[in-house]
C-alpha cells in the first residue's frame, strides 16, 4: 500500500541554511514511518554545499527538494518591500498553492522552528473549506498597538483570529479556486502594510476562512511561560537562541543543534553577533 505523501515547505536564503538543518533535524527525529514526508525548500542562491549537506537528511521516508523562486521574484520584484529583520524569502509561500497543483494540503514552517512531535498530527487536521489553518499571533496578542493595527489597518474583526504565518496548514486546493495568488500579487501593488508585511496580506485576504488552531502548535518564547503541549517551538522575532543566553524553550533548540553539522557553524554566528547587534534587536 502506498504511504500518504505529506507536503512540508520551508522558505530560506543561504544564510539561513544551519537553521533550516536543526528544524529539520527535529521534525525527522519525531517524524512516523507510515507517511511519506515531500519536504520542498524554497530558495534563492543557496550554495550547492549547503544543498548537499541538507539532502543528507534524506531516507526512505523522507524526500527533500530545493526549489529555486528567482524566476517568481523576478516577475514581481517592484512590488516587493522588506524591512528590518525581513527578507524576500518571506514572500515565499504566496506561489504555494500554483507551484503545487497536485497537492489538495500542504504545511508551510518557517526555519526557526523546533518540532517535538509528528508534524503529519498537524497535516491531518481537518480544515473543512477554511483556506488557511494557523495560530494566533502571539506577538500580537501581547501588544496593545498591534491589537489596534490587525483590526484598524489589516482589517480582521478581532485580534484574536489573526494568525501567524509562519507555520499554517495551506488548503491549496480551496486557495487556487480562490485566486489566491493573483489576489496576493495585485493587494501588493495596491496597499503596503508596514508590520508584518506577507502575513498582514495572508490575514486580510483569508480572513473568515482561517481554521485557529491552539498556541500547542505554534508555541512563541515571546509569549512567556504558558502551561500545556508544546507540538512546535517557534522561535520568531527576537527571540533566536543562537543570540542569546536566556530564550524560553532554548533547551530544545540546542539538542537538536548539536546533531547536525552546522553545530560549530551556529555557535560561531551567535559569538560574532555583538552587544550593539543585541542592543538593536
Amino acid at each position: 500500500m502506498e504511504k500518504n505523501i505529506i507536503p512540508i515547505c520551508f522558505a530560506i536564503d543561504d544564510a539561513y541554511t544551519p537553521f533550516l538543518a536543526v528544524a529539520l533535524q527535529s521534525l525527522i527525529d519525531n517524524a512516523s514511518k507510515e507517511y511519506n514526508y515531500c519536504i520542498k525548500v524554497l530558495h534563492t542562491n543557496v550554495k550547492e554545499e549547503h544543498m548537499k549537506q541538507i539532502k543528507k537528511y534524506e531516507n526512505e521516508y523522507v524526500n527533500i527538494e530545493f526549489v529555486d523562486l528567482n524566476k517568481q521574484l523576478e516577475d514581481i520584484k517592484e512590488k516587493l518591500y522588506t524591512r528590518n529583520y525581513f527578507s524576500n524569502t518571506t514572500y515565499y509561500r504566496l506561489f504555494i498553492p500554483e507551484l503545487y497543483p497536485e497537492y489538495k494540503k500542504a504545511i508551510y514552517i518557517d526555519s526557526d522552528t523546533i518540532c517535538l512531535t509528528d508534524i503529519a498530527n498537524l497535516y491531518n487536521i481537518d480544515m473543512e473549506n477554511n483556506l488557511i489553518a494557523g495560530v494566533p499571533d502571539g506577538a500580537i496578542q501581547a501588544i496593545d498597538v498591534f491589537k489596534d493595527y490587525v483590526e484598524r489597518v489589516v482589517g480582521v474583526s478581532d485580534y484574536n483570529n489573526y494568525f501567524n504565518a509562519g507555520i499554517i496548514v495551506m488548503n491549496l486546493e480551496e486557495l487556487r479556486k480562490y485566486k489566491f495568488q493573483d489576489k496576493f500579487i495585485y493587494m501588493l501593488g495596491k496597499v503596503r502594510f508596514e508590520v508584518a508585511q506577507d502575513q498582514d496580506y495572508m490575514n486580510r485576504l483569508c480572513k473568515g476562512r482561517v481554521k485557529l488552531l491552539d498556541f500547542s502548535w505554534n508555541r512563541m518564547p515571546i509569549m512567556g511561560k504558558q502551561s500545556g503541549d508544546i507540538n512546535i517551538i517557534h522561535y520568531n522575532l527576537g527571540a533566536k537562541p543562537w543570540y542569546f543566553d536566556d530564550v524560553l524553550y532554548q533547551e530544545y533548540f540546542w539538542k537538536y543543534a548539536e546533531k547536525t553539522d552546522f553545530y560549530n557553524e551556529i555557535k560561531e554566528i551567535g559569538e560574532k553577533y555583538t552587544e550593539a547587534d543585541k542592543e538593536k534587536d
